[in-house]
């Protein structure tokens, strides 16, 4: 009874993160880039009742005999698919069509990885800079923050449909090349990445370095759509039907609980 209690508290423990990351997954279903996060489980070690021998009659035994010590949360995996495009008026709003991500510099200096493209234009010391709604800036292709020069106004950037490269139409009205173009990079296992904020992440050893799709042979390229943002993929009707289960689950385990401390009453009363 003493094993069934523990069973069950683990199964309680368990589910309650289950919870908190459905609940999670839906208080994001709006925010621009978000992957949606799914709970892991495993079990815990078996105690062993009884081995497959033979009784002192000479019996078969073939069958042993295990009982489970409950579960617990093996991980919370991402979900990469990709989330629906949605149309923007913002000038510098960028959705990614495959699997790449954009790369920004972030406050520690340190390079991070989203999918979030919601761009500002940001004035700095150096000029406007192409930054997050944070203020990280933006990094092209090598690496290198997207500073436009001192003669160019925001307002006069293009961007190249599906590459991301930067231009202007000068006073003659002629298209000129910045000679920029926004990076875009990828991960052998973006599930080992780790998730800094809801759409930022940082490369681990599980996730593997960053593979710049402009000078990686054998990647399939992404395309950089201007005027498009990618949505969530978190799907709502999914996650409420995960968020019952669960809830059932936890419920189980809760009515599992009662019922092992029922049985430990009534052992207890026997002695009366």
């Amino acid at each position: 009874m003493m094993r069934a209690l523990w069973s069950a508290a683990s199964g309680m423990i368990s589910q309650q993160a289950n919870v908190d990351t459905i609940s999670n997954n839906l208080a994001n279903v709006n925010t621009t880039g978000f992957k949606n996060d799914k709970a892991e489980f495993k079990s815990l070690l078996y105690q062993t009742i009884q081995t497959r021998t033979t009784t002192a009659n000479g019996a078969q035994k073939p069958v042993g005999a295990q009982v489970g010590l409950g579960t617990r949360l093996a991980s919370i995996t991402t979900s990469f698919e990709q989330g629906p495009m949605l149309a923007s008026e913002s000038p510098t709003a960028f959705c990614i069509s495959g699997k790449g991500f954009f790369a920004v510099r972030g406050g520690d200096g340190e390079t991070y990885y989203t999918r979030n493209g919601d761009f500002k234009w940001s004035r700095g010391t150096t000029g406007w800079t192409l930054a997050t709604s944070e203020g990280y800036p933006v990094l092209d292709t090598e690496g290198k923050a997207i500073v436009l020069p001192e003669n160019v106004a925001n307002n006069q950037v293009t961007f190249t449909s599906k590459t991301g490269e930067l231009g202007y139409m000068g006073n003659d009205g002629k298209y000129v090349s910045l000679n920029q173009t926004i990076g875009v990079w990828q991960f052998n296992n973006p599930a080992g990445l780790d998730k800094v904020s809801g759409s930022r992440y940082a490369v681990t050893a599980a996730s593997g370095g960053a593979m710049n799709e402009a000078t990686t042979a054998g990647l399939i390229k992404s395309d950089v759509v201007n005027k498009y943002l990618e949505g969530s993929n978190v799907q709502v009707a999914d996650e409420m039907v995960n968020l019952i289960v669960a809830q059932r689950a936890y419920e189980m385990n809760s009515k599992a609980i009662q019922a092992s401390d029922d049985m430990l009453g009534q052992a207890n009363s026997l002695r009366r």
